[in-house]
């Protein structure tokens, strides 16, 4: 049995060249999803597409991107359905997985995209290291310089409110003080507090 599947991405897009093409091809039940983008891999229409499929059924689609964008989330798809024992057939692609031509390309497409994976990591880790000796922080950058947090820890210990001097630069008074307390080089200063009005 062959289940079609067929997707848009926009409202305003037509199925209907999708669906000719797959009934041309001999689907015997097509199911859709319209306006959903390729991205999202949790879509009604193939979640029936899927629950529909029977060991040695072959799901059809017109074009591979029609079934989804992300490289890696189609294999683990084609993986799926190979564990289910159900085909795979892309009509514009004429990839199927049915013959071992087919197997071959999605294997060879698996490679390829464990490969950019390794690649994406080692070139990271390089450029990390490299930045790591070029003495360049790595990470987010901080909030206020370590001027700006030397003047407030100086203004606070010179009996200034927590609360005025947070304000002055746009933080909370707790996030001031965190920031300050995390400075290994210098000690915390004593924080005055706000007066409580007697009850």
């Amino acid at each position: 049995m062959k289940i079609g599947y067929a997707r848009v991405s926009t409202e305003d897009q037509k199925l209907d060249l999708q669906m000719q093409a797959l009934r041309k091809a001999g689907c015997d039940e097509v199911y859709d999803d319209h306006g959903i983008s390729g991205r999202v891999f949790d879509r009604p229409g193939l979640d029936h597409a899927l629950a529909a499929l029977r060991p040695g059924d072959t799901l059809v689609v017109w074009r591979l991107d029609r079934l989804g964008r992300s490289l890696k989330q189609l294999i683990e798809l084609m993986d799926l359905l190979g564990k289910r024992d159900i085909h795979f057939f892309s009509l514009t692609e004429c990839i199927d997985t049915a013959s071992s031509g087919g197997r071959l390309v999605f294997h060879m497409m698996a490679a390829l995209s464990e490969f950019e994976r390794n690649l994406i990591s080692e070139r990271t880790r390089a450029g990390m290291e490299a930045a790591r000796r070029n003495g360049k922080r790595l990470g987010r950058p901080p909030i206020l310089s370590d001027s700006q947090l030397h003047n407030a820890a100086m203004a606070l210990e010179k009996g200034q409110l927590v609360q005025d001097v947070a304000a002055r630069y746009g933080l909370k008074p707790r996030a001031l003080q965190r920031m300050i307390q995390s400075g290994s080089h210098r000690r915390p200063p004593a924080v005055r507090r706000e007066k409580q009005p007697d009850a």
